[in-house]
């Protein structure tokens, strides 16, 4: 993989990217071990939300990403597409979560709530003034969106393949048997999709916007032939 710039600027980035990955996973072992201790843990539902599974890509990416910023390591266009589906995935969640979700009463276990401020609300701010601000990260082409709706899309027909069996769904937006009926799942299921479709195409404009900027200064003449950040 291709050296570029070790530019303090992005060794910063990249140790950020270190704690955050790290706070969102001590954040989910939190309420995991939360529920553990007073018996309110059901794995086949907490691993079901849309935000802990997102979360938990999160976690990888941010610390894959912090190490190559450390190293002053380019990353590749398929990395820097996942982390637009991963900053995608964070604007959703955080609008979701303080727009449809956060006023509504909890019917179960109501544990500790830093943890639901973290990955719903500092987390996504973070991710997207990263994506901003931070260097290093290649130019992606419009095909990559494809990658950015794979996931929630596989998500949302099993959730609502699991939901026709178990009566269970994750979120109320998503019951059949709601107030609004299946066209209120529609509704909200294509607002979304359309949503994140918004914030990534948003985010590749910017991302392509910057590539044309100059170029940081390369730390060899290798890195001369590597794609444009």
């Amino acid at each position: 993989m291709t050296t570029v710039s070790d530019s303090p600027l992005r060794r910063s980035f990249g140790a950020l990217r270190l704690v955050l990955g790290l706070l969102v996973l001590s954040a989910i072992i939190t309420q995991i071990t939360d529920e553990l201790l007073h018996d309110a843990f059901k794995p086949g539902e907490y691993f079901a939300y849309f935000t802990i599974e997102s979360s938990m890509i999160n976690v990888v990416v941010l610390l894959v990403g912090g190490m190559l910023a450390l190293r002053g390591r380019a990353e590749t266009e398929f990395f820097t597409s996942v982390r637009v589906a991963v900053l995608s995935y964070a604007v959703i969640t955080a609008a979701v979560y303080n727009v449809l979700l956060r006023n509504i009463p909890s019917t179960g276990y109501h544990g500790v709530q830093w943890p639901n401020e973290v990955m719903h609300v500092w987390v996504p701010i973070v991710i997207v003034l990263d994506w901003l601000f931070a260097p290093g990260r290649a130019r992606v082409g419009w095909t990559r969106l494809w990658l950015v709706v794979s996931y929630p899309l596989a998500w949302l027909a099993f959730t609502m393949l699991r939901g026709a069996v178990t009566g269970w769904y994750p979120y109320p937006f998503l019951e059949p048997d709601g107030p609004g009926g299946i066209l209120s799942v529609l509704v909200y299921v294509v607002g979304i999709s359309v949503f994140i479709l918004a914030v990534a195409s948003t985010v590749i404009v910017v991302g392509r916007l910057d590539a044309r900027r100059p170029r940081l200064v390369l730390a060899d003449s290798e890195a001369a032939d590597s794609e444009p950040f």
